[in-house]
């Protein structure tokens, strides 16, 4: 959400960065619909004030014997008390019209962020690790994996696209991913664990900015409830509606839970193998900070999910993401690509963004600045740390052998019970 006093005291500013998102000049209708409700509330409040000061002088009126000012007095009064609620419906009307303007508007980007469209004008800012040399054509996850237990055409049966059923040492090897995810992000990079509840009421999906816009995108229960697509949404809104302790922040939480997304914009992409799921499981990671923290928290979660790659000696690229290629609650976004030697490209493995005091607004999530007697609103991140069902593919891409069976890497054999390699099912 935005701060309209930012859009009323500069609201060329604020265009600008909409159009920088690929987005049409939005501050001249927000500004129209404000004036509307600020001149109806200034009428309201006056009412109100008249309704009163003249309740007070029909006493006095009386007092004094004046009937004919108190009786004139006493028609002012049920004039406004017809009047007034009409007003207050007006006022009322409009401020949802106005809420409801800016709640469908993406963040503004900061000036860091480069100028572009789509992915193609992402900027490469670093590359780690050399992708492995092959004596042999290395095959896709999607060739690779059925032998070993990525059963394709069992989800499908069961559910339809989009849907796998992991068998035997590929089912451990996802569990070993998810739970060696968990642990690093919990003992080594002081992230908290948290157990979410994976449905949400509307409020929640609203705060971390799922709805208005975006629910297409999501799976909604009979009862109206919404599954949700990120632990983000669970993590985030655990502060919705409260003052936090200064003291407490930054909070950092982390989650490992089942996401589900319709992808109702994503048809075409990744229809094979195992990339883009209906379901899946992420670890996720949230920070709730101040201020003048979250750029440097910025930079901790992405190197929390960064380790993670380099632990598992997976090659990757970090990039800074483009304007119009950033979620609509982000203000800057890094993506990591993991290098998918099938492929023989880069890929998306995980995406952390600063979202600034964007969802905080929508959650009315705030804390007071010591020494303060006012509130502020705090700032948020989120990012994955990482994608297991991504993981799972970059390790079968890039530690596959000759005879189809795959390495599992060095760093994860203490979650894998003993066993070195999977091979293929009997």
């Amino acid at each position: 959400m935005h701060d309209i006093r930012l859009i009323r005291d500069n609201p060329a500013a604020f265009d600008a960065g909409l159009a920088r998102r690929g987005v049409e000049p939005a501050s001249a209708q927000i500004l129209a619909l404000d004036e509307q409700r600020r001149a109806v509330a200034t009428r309201m409040q006056e009412g109100q004030n008249r309704r009163n000061e003249a309740s007070k002088a029909i006493g006095k009126a009386m007092g004094q014997g004046d009937k004919e000012t108190a009786e004139a007095l006493k028609a002012e009064v049920a004039q406004l008390k017809e009047t007034l609620p009409a007003l207050e419906a007006q006022e009322k009307e409009l401020s949802a019209r106005l809420q409801d303007e800016l709640a469908r508007l993406p963040n503004i980007p900061v000036d860091e962020v480069p100028d572009g469209e789509d992915e193609t004008q992402n900027v490469e800012v670093a590359k780690w690790g050399t992708p492995r040399e092959f004596a042999f054509t290395p095959k896709e996850h999607a060739d690779l994996g059925p032998a070993l237990g990525l059963d394709f055409e069992t989800g499908a049966l069961l559910s339809g696209a989009r849907f796998t059923f992991l068998k035997g040492q590929m089912a451990r090897l996802h569990r070993a991913l998810a739970q060696f995810m968990l642990d690093t992000q919990t003992a080594d990079n002081g992230y908290m664990e948290c157990n979410v509840p994976l449905l949400v009421k509307d409020d929640a999906a609203f705060g971390t900015g799922q709805l208005p816009k975006f629910s297409e995108d999501l799976f909604q229960t009979t009862d109206g409830r919404w599954l949700i697509p990120t632990a983000e949404v669970s993590l985030t809104n655990a502060v919705r509606e409260q003052i936090v302790d200064a003291e407490a922040l930054p909070l950092r939480m982390t989650a490992l839970t089942p996401c589900f997304r319709s992808e109702a914009g994503a048809a075409g992409r990744d229809t094979r193998g195992f990339i883009r799921q209906h379901q899946f499981e992420k670890v996720e990671l949230v920070t709730v900070c101040k201020p003048e923290e979250s750029e440097a928290e910025h930079e901790r979660m992405v190197a929390a999910a960064e380790g993670i790659l380099q632990a598992l000696e997976l090659p990757y690229r970090k990039v800074l993401l483009c304007a119009g290629d950033m979620g609509a609650t982000a203000r800057k976004t890094f993506d990591l690509e993991v290098w998918l030697p099938g492929q023989s490209a880069y890929r998306e493995i995980s995406s952390i963004s600063n979202c600034g005091d964007f969802q905080a607004r929508r959650m009315n999530a705030r804390y007071k600045p010591e020494g303060s007697k006012k509130t502020e609103f705090l700032h948020t991140l989120n990012g994955s740390g990482l994608a297991v069902g991504r993981t799972l593919v970059a390790v079968l891409e890039n530690y596959q052998q000759e005879d189809g069976s795959v390495a599992v890497p060095e760093r994860l054999k203490p979650w894998m019970g003993g066993i070195e390699k999977l091979e293929p099912l009997a």
